[in-house]
């Protein structure tokens, strides 16, 4: 099966900025319609857009994480245009921002009814954590890329902590290739 196959899909980017040295969010709440600023129960601006869908957490510090984008082009977008919304209020923003994603989230399928106890013996127990009483997946840290892999008994397949779509590939992949070598695919 090729990687497409497997039908790997970007859930959730979320990405962190620095987009000026202070905000004044009482006043972006004021301007932005939807914003939500909350001192009491939390230090940041919450401002939700939808073309493409995504939210920020804006903060008094000028930081800024985006989350909810489906791609990393998508990030950039948002971001820019963020960007031009503010300036549109009077908030100066850093030119040319630099942007890091910070995780992605990602599903798979791997088209195969898994015996997830079978797994956890062959995986070793050092890198996997399974508590079927706790959580129905099974957890397992790769190193080389560095995600974290949920894998379910239905064959579905979770991806998270990767920084690039490819970390999330390789992640599927990792698995796929572990799993047929054990003969549990």
């Amino acid at each position: 099966m090729t990687m497409a196959e497997y039908n790997i899909k970007i859930e959730n980017v979320v990405a962190s900025t620095k987009l000026a040295e202070e905000f004044d969010l009482i006043k972006i709440e004021s301007e932005f319609e939807g914003a939500e600023y909350n001192k009491q129960k939390f230090p940041g601006l919450v401002y939700r857009v939808t073309e493409p869908k995504a939210a920020f957490l804006i903060f008094t510090s000028g930081k800024v994480v985006c989350t909810g984008a489906k791609n990393v082009a998508d990030v950039h977008t948002v971001i820019g245009n963020l960007g031009k919304k503010l300036n549109g209020i009077g908030q100066e923003t850093l030119d040319d921002p630099e942007i890091t994603v910070q995780n992605i989230v990602a599903s798979a399928d791997l088209h195969a009814v898994l015996n997830l106890n079978a797994i956890a013996i062959g995986l070793g127990l050092e890198n996997i954590e399974y508590e079927p009483e706790q959580f129905p997946g099974l957890v397992y840290r790769i190193a080389e890329p560095k995600v974290v892999v949920l894998i379910f008994s239905s064959g579905k397949l979770v991806v998270t902590g990767g920084k690039s779509p490819s970390d999330c590939d390789q992640g599927v992949e990792v698995v796929r290739q572990q799993l047929d070598s054990m003969g549990l695919l």
